[in-house]
Order: structure tokens, then C-alpha cells, then sequence
């Protein structure tokens, strides 16, 4: 029901990813359910965009060691998580960030709370400010000289989780 909303983000330059089709946690599930999650969510998101190589963040950033091996596309975590789900308050999410973000990091935030939209929104100018430049996962990793690989999960842009 968002396909207009991918479709424009895509065309303004986002790295859209696989997040799972049903938020399942992959940490600890089957082989089988592992791959249905991922592979119904590319199969939408190829429909949608067409072919492409959608990187999968795992919900909770959880994934057993074993099953990393599963996955074809590199895999997304995050450096720094401000738990703007549990927080729910722009000013401190804002500040957490602000004070723990550091070059090539990754940030969490989740753009259904209306808290979190606000703070996203204010990080950027307050961080642009400051002279960082906001780029995809996919920039981050190349910008950094880091060569993203199948199967393994970046927390930002030269550690593996």
C-alpha cells in the first residue's frame, strides 16, 4: 500500500532496503521463514522498482551467525540508536545523537513516530551545521573504501557487527 512512496524515494535518492516482509525476528527462526521474509519483500520491491540489490536491515538487527551465510545482499545495523520507539521525545533523541554521532556512523530512527520525524529532521539541519554530509549505506561503505559484501552486517563504515 506505499508503492507511490517507495517509487519517490527511490527517485530522490534513497537506498531502499529489505526490512523483511512481516518484521519477523530472524534471530533464532528456521531456515525456511528466514527466506520467505526476505525473498516476499524482494519480490514486492523488484515489482515495485524493478531488479535490483535491496540490502536487508534485520529487524532488531538480529540474525544468527549461521544464517548471515543465507542472505545474498550486504546487511544494515546501526552504530548509533538514540531508542527513539521507547523514548518518544524529540529533544532527547536529538541530543543523544547529536553527542554520540561520529564520522561514518549509522543512525537508527523510526519515521513512524510523529517524535522521531521531528527529530530527524532537526539532526539533519543541526548536523549538516556541523559539516557532515548525509549519504546512503551504500555511499557510506564506497565513500570510506569499505567493499560491501553478501552476508555480512555493517554497524557503520568500517565495522562489521
Amino acid at each position: 500500500g506505499n508503492e507511490e512512496l517507495i517509487e519517490w524515494m527511490a527517485r530522490s535518492g534513497h537506498q531502499i532496503g529489505n526490512h523483511t516482509y512481516s518484521h519477523q525476528k530472524l534471530q533464532g527462526c528456521d531456515r525456511d521463514t528466514l527466506l520467505q521474509e526476505i525473498n516476499k519483500t524482494e519480490v514486492v520491491l523488484s515489482h515495485i522498482l524493478g531488479p535490483g540489490e535491496y540490502w536487508l536491515r534485520p529487524p532488531y538487527g538480529l540474525i544468527d551467525p549461521a544464517e548471515k551465510a543465507l542472505v545474498k545482499t550486504p546487511m544494515v545495523h546501526w552504530s548509533v540508536d538514540p531508542e527513539d520507539w521507547k523514548v518518544l521525545d524529540t529533544d532527547r533523541v536529538v541530543e543523544h545523537v547529536c553527542s554520540h554521532v561520529q564520522d561514518g556512523d549509522i543512525i537508527l530512527l523510526h519515521d513512524f513516530y510523529p517524535t522521531s520525524v521531528e527529530a530527524a529532521l532537526q539532526i539533519v539541519d543541526r548536523l549538516r551545521g556541523e559539516g557532515y554530509e548525509f549519504v546512503t549505506v551504500r555511499e557510506l561503505l564506497t565513500i570510506k573504501g569499505t567493499e560491501a559484501e553478501a552476508g555480512k552486517m555493517y554497524r557503520n563504515a568500517w565495522q562489521e557487527r
